[in-house]
């Protein structure tokens, strides 16, 4: 039940991103199941990203967070938003980040709303 609320977050994080971020966008017409559909696989795909290869990052470039207090984990994000990007593409999910300054904002605004839920959703 966790994984599912967890998954929901993020989808919900990802659906304000793509209101809010030019060049972070699904390609399906707004409102129909295909376009809630995507959402849901596109947060999946953001979801084992962020599982799998976040921590390997993170240890790799640990210096870089500690030289830039914590900074560089903005830039990681943004790689992780246009990697997500990228598989969704090789899958042929409807789900594409333009570039690297929507994927860094599209990340930030992940990020906000989805601790912002998680305050809100009991664990």
């Amino acid at each position: 039940m966790k994984f599912i609320i967890k998954i929901l977050v993020v989808a919900a994080s990802l659906w304000v991103a793509i209101q809010f971020v030019d060049g972070v966008e699904i390609t399906t017409p707004t409102g129909t199941a295909k376009y809630w559909g995507t959402l849901l696989v596109v947060a999946l795909i953001f979801g084992v990203i962020n599982a799998v290869i976040k921590p390997i990052i993170e240890t790799i470039g640990c210096a870089f967070y500690v030289l830039t207090l914590g900074l560089f984990a903005l830039v990681v994000n943004a790689g992780l938003m246009l990697l997500t990007s990228w598989v969704a593409d090789q899958i042929d999910v409807p789900f594409h980040v333009t570039g690297f300054w929507p994927a860094f904002w599209g990340a930030i605004v992940v990020a906000v709303v989805s601790w912002v839920l998680s305050l809100v959703l009991p664990d």
